[in-house]
């Protein structure tokens, strides 16, 4: 099985909710998709800055899921920093990009960046990830 199938055979209610869809997944490179929607955006059609944040928090936690060291039961966040760069608009895509900051025995740290399907940077997320 590849990385990317496991990561897409986890089962993420939330990340289904939100329409998630995972493309790319290595150790060193996780890619996910997820379409503006009515409902997950703000005052004038543009994505709710929870939508990002979940968005990223999804992409992060996978990518950990695909590192953890084999004796670990799971991960879960401790820790999320969101800095809010532009908006995207109902209907556009955003494609969320997470990459290693550090990867350790107790903790992963993971740096996301959000962009339209343009390149236009949406937001950039660093999580703290704890294996469980």
């Amino acid at each position: 099985m590849t990385l990317l199938e496991r990561v897409n055979s986890m089962k993420m209610p939330f990340a289904e909710l939100k329409g998630v869809t995972f493309t790319e997944a290595e150790r060193d490179r996780v890619v996910a998709r997820m379409l503006v929607r009515p409902d997950l955006c703000t005052l004038n059609h543009t994505i709710h800055g929870g939508a990002v944040m979940a968005l990223a928090d999804s992409v992060g936690a996978a990518a950990t899921l695909i590192n953890l060291p084999e004796d670990a039961k799971g991960t879960t966040t401790i820790e999320s920093k969101t800095n809010f760069i532009g908006g995207a608009k109902e209907g556009s895509t955003v494609i969320a990009i997470a990459t290693p900051v550090h990867r350790g025995r107790r903790t992963q740290i993971w740096q996301t960046r959000l962009e339209t399907e343009e390149g236009k940077l949406v937001a950039l997320v660093t999580q703290t990830q704890m294996v469980l």
